[in-house]
């Protein structure tokens, strides 16, 4: 069975960026910011990250931190 949504981007992201997605995910975590499309213009800003990449880390970051947020 193939990975959908936000986690089949997870090989593409970790070979062009060279970060494994823990140290994104725990980026996004740690920021100040909360909101989604804040979180990936920072993304995109800060680490130079294409904006299919940027979201699939957030959207999946924050459907999976739940409460701990």
């Amino acid at each position: 069975m193939s990975v959908k949504g936000p986690a089949s981007y997870f090989p593409s992201i970790e070979q062009k960026y060279g970060r494994p997605i823990a140290e994104w995910q725990r980026l996004i975590t740690d920021s100040p910011l909360t909101r989604h499309m804040e979180l990936v213009a920072w993304l995109k800003t800060e680490y130079g990250l294409g904006h299919g990449h940027a979201n699939a880390l957030v959207a999946h970051t924050l459907a999976t931190a739940g409460d701990e947020r």
